[in-house]
């Protein structure tokens, strides 16, 4: 069985005040988006992975890969004009495959856990499909028409990734015609008809949008590092 890991790092950092995108940042010395590929590559053995990029920054991408990973293949697909198409690229070099699973990860979402990782494939292989997802702590409100009504947190979850799907699942689901609703992987397959299955996340699996968010990763990191230690 193959196992395919697309990473999503079509952004370019406007968020981050940055001119670098936030992927290309550096991270306790090497870019945001190692840190994502050594878990995912330390998780699962044989890991065939595709970058979405945007196209201004490929051969950057391709410097780094190069430099931080010289014994490992990646390929690289021109990102789109939304998540969906840059995912949409990346399932089309992946072949139909009956019992292969496909990865989706933000490529700035470094702090994954490995277990966050094993439940998603776990799950998976017995639903076909699996997203990470985490409780609201904050209270929440609906803002509408100019007025906002209070939401019940407890029916509400916060969405992560890796999004892990059956590769003919998700690939068929991907020939439909973006929708702006399509904000994640699980919602173009929920679109399809295939019932979504939650499993947990872990909490400081944050997507890096804002400066301070550098931070958190960056002291996250040191302390399971001295945890090893």
């Amino acid at each position: 069985m193959a196992t395919y890991l697309i990473l999503v790092a079509g952004g370019t950092g406007s968020r981050m005040s940055s001119e670098i995108p936030k992927q290309f940042l550096h991270l306790l010395g090497k870019p945001v988006i190692c840190h994502s590929i050594e878990i995912f590559q330390k998780e699962i053995q044989e890991l065939k992975i595709i970058v979405a990029v945007h196209s201004d920054w490929i051969t950057f991408l391709r410097s780094e890969l190069s430099k931080h990973f010289p014994e490992h293949n990646f390929s690289i697909v021109a990102g789109g004009e939304t998540r969906f198409h840059s995912v949409k690229n990346g399932l089309e070099i992946i072949p139909y495959e009956t019992d292969s699973i496909v990865m989706i990860h933000d490529a700035a979402r470094p702090l994954v856990s490995a277990e966050t990782i094993q439940r998603c494939v776990t799950a998976t292989k017995l639903h076909g499909n699996a997203i990470p997802v985490t409780p609201i702590a904050e209270s929440l409100r609906e803002v509408k028409g100019g007025n906002s009504l209070a939401v019940n947190r407890d029916f509400m979850r916060s969405v992560q990734t890796p999004q892990c799907f059956n590769v003919n699942l998700i690939k068929k689901a991907f020939e439909q015609q973006w929708q702006p609703q399509f904000t994640d992987d699980a919602s173009v397959a929920e679109a399809a008809g295939n019932k979504i299955h939650l499993v947990e996340g872990n909490r400081e699996n944050i997507k890096i949008t804002f400066p301070e968010d550098l931070e958190f990763a960056s002291l996250s990191l040191l302390k399971k590092s001295a945890r090893k230690n």
